[in-house]
């Protein structure tokens, strides 16, 4: 399948066949490592929040903010 065959179907099978691939790739999870940098980013959040030093916004917030 290419970009041009999918871009022939309905919004609703586009989303029901990203839909399955997601299903697909979560069902066997144990060849998706996540990049080192991950971690990394958790740990500094983790660290931002447990010394209270994390600034929580709300969706209504970041929407306005990235448009």
């Amino acid at each position: 399948m290419n970009t041009n065959e999918i871009k022939k179907m309905s919004t609703i099978e586009r989303l029901q066949t990203m839909e399955a691939l997601w299903d697909s790739l979560t069902s066997d999870s144990s060849d998706i490592v996540p990049p080192d940098w991950h971690k990394d980013v958790l740990y500094e959040r983790k660290s931002k929040i447990e010394s209270g030093d994390a600034e929580f916004i709300s969706i209504k917030e970041l929407k306005a903010k990235y448009r």
